[in-house]
């Protein structure tokens, strides 16, 4: 007997029960059934659920394989490209990267959550920063953690400006204690003298030119012309360094600036069409007449000329330490003069101690006081005798500090000032004070070493406590009585003159 078409999806009959299978019958309880339950999606369903059962076979086979079916392959693949993206992200906001590795079950439950649609039941959570509900387990937001109260950073006390105001216009860099940091082009005779004159074992103004020049001298020698180049151009930028040098260790005096400008000038007028080795050995000839002409030569007959100022009985007055004052006592002594010294000294430096010892050696009568008695050792002076740094366009001397207290005090009493000065330290400047142009030294040569209980050891802690170490004054022309050069006796308003015709020669 054949088995009806849709016997397989009929429901059966309970045994002994009273319904009679009529086909009729049948037919109209099959539509009432489907009517009632929705029998046609049903069956759709149950085909759909075949092809589901069909793909999980499928898949179960593929994984039996052991190689993953195209679809994980696939959410996969996206899943790793949204991991980086959000990295990439997070690390341009400067926040700190999140491991976005794989998928996992939240994340899984928060898709089928957004799949299935508001009204599903899956559980919902709350946004940890923002407060707001989401549903099911969606994974936190990645947030910065907040850094530990660090403790307030202690401000360093402001450091008290030890500068003078005054004189703030003069305060430039530090003197240079070391070699260190100097270009690799400074010659080592130039290195020598820079830290020979800073710790002033080379100091006045005649003896530091003439070193500068003798260092000069051996740079010249040294000197190579660099290849496309010529000796009058290249050599005058290779002294620039050796300047420069010179200048951080200590200013440079009058009479070394009138000597670089003279051998400048010099250079300049080299031949370039002269072999390279003759043109440096007129240079350095020309150096060496310059030291005997303008230096030794002249101290020569300044000393002659001032020798005859001296008389038999003087009491002559110095101050500090000048080389050509003492070439003059040295000289007259010599000649059999009658006199007798008195050296006037002060700090920091007591240049006039190395004089009176000098002095004292030879034989001379020699009186050593410092500035604060010179009222006192005036009274019996006859004669003053200053050296010079420079002398000024308008007939000022510009020396050592304390020079001008000497001079006005001189003054006073009615004692002649005479000054001995070589044309190689006039300079065309003009100054009428003390702060315009001057020279500091480092505060530290005022304090007095070996003293613990000196009160200036700890003046860096003291406020309000600032320490001026100048090294010029300036002395006005109307204290002077005389000045004497290699030219002969001269009135402090020749100076201009003399200044002139020097620099033309």
């Amino acid at each position: 007997m054949a088995t009806p078409p849709d016997a397989g999806s009929r429901p059966a009959v309970a045994q002994g029960s009273n319904a009679t299978e009529h086909p009729l019958e049948n037919g109209v309880q099959h539509q009432h059934t489907a009517s009632n339950s929705e029998q046609a999606p049903a069956v759709k369903g149950k085909a759909k659920d075949a092809n589901g059962t069909e793909n999980k076979k499928k898949t179960a086979e593929g994984s039996k394989d052991g190689k993953p079916s195209g679809k994980e392959l696939k959410e996969k693949s996206k899943a790793e490209k949204v991991a980086r993206r959000a990295q990439q992200k997070q690390a341009q906001q400067g926040q700190p990267v999140v491991d976005l590795g794989p998928e996992k079950q939240g994340d899984k439950d928060a898709r089928k959550q957004s799949l299935a649609g508001p009204d599903s039941n899956f559980p919902k959570t709350q946004h940890k920063r923002t407060g707001s509900t989401s549903t099911g387990g969606q994974k936190p937001m990645p947030f910065r953690p907040a850094q530990a109260h660090a403790p307030p950073i202690k401000e360093e006390p402001k450091k008290e400006n030890k500068n003078v105001a005054l004189f703030d216009h003069l305060y430039g860099n530090p003197r240079r204690s070391t070699v260190a940091g100097a270009s690799r082009d400074v010659h080592p005779a130039v290195l020598a003298l820079g830290l020979q004159i800073r710790n002033y074992v080379i100091c006045g103004s005649s003896a530091r030119c003439v070193a500068t020049l003798l260092a000069f001298k051996r740079v010249i020698e040294s000197y190579i012309t660099p290849p496309q180049t010529s000796l009058p151009r290249h050599l005058t930028t290779h002294l620039s360094s050796q300047i420069d040098y010179l200048v951080s260790c200590r200013p440079l005096s009058i009479s070394m600036g009138n000597a670089i400008r003279w051998l400048k000038v010099k250079i300049s007028e080299v031949d370039i069409s002269v072999e390279e080795f003759r043109a440096k050995a007129d240079l350095c000839n020309a150096i060496d007449n310059f030291i005997t002409e303008k230096i030794i030569v002249a101290d020569q007959v300044i000393t002659r000329r001032a020798v005859e100022k001296i008389k038999d009985g003087d009491l002559i007055l110095t101050y500090a330490k000048s080389s050509i004052v003492q070439q003059v006592l040295v000289e007259a002594y010599r000649k059999g003069k009658q006199f007798k010294v008195i050296v006037v000294d002060s700090r920091p430096l007591f240049e006039g101690k190395n004089l009176a010892r000098a002095l004292a050696e030879l034989g001379l009568d020699v009186q050593y006081s410092l500035t604060h008695g010179i009222s006192h050792v005036m009274k019996d002076a006859t004669k003053v005798f200053l050296g010079a740094h420079a002398m000024m366009s308008d007939g000022r001397l510009y020396s050592r500090v304390g020079t001008a207290l000497v001079a006005m005090t001189a003054k006073e009493a009615n004692v002649p000032v005479i000054v001995c000065c070589e044309s190689v330290k006039y300079t065309e400047r003009v100054a009428l004070d003390s702060f315009v142009h001057n020279e500091i030294a480092p505060p530290e040569e005022l304090i007095i070493h070996g003293e613990k209980s000196s009160p200036l050891s700890r003046w860096l802690e003291v406020p309000n406590l600032q320490l001026l170490n100048l090294m010029y004054d300036l002395t006005p022309a109307e204290y002077i009585t005389m000045v004497i050069d290699e030219s002969g006796y001269l009135p402090p308003s020749s100076v201009p003159f003399m200044q002139r015709l020097s620099t033309n020669t």
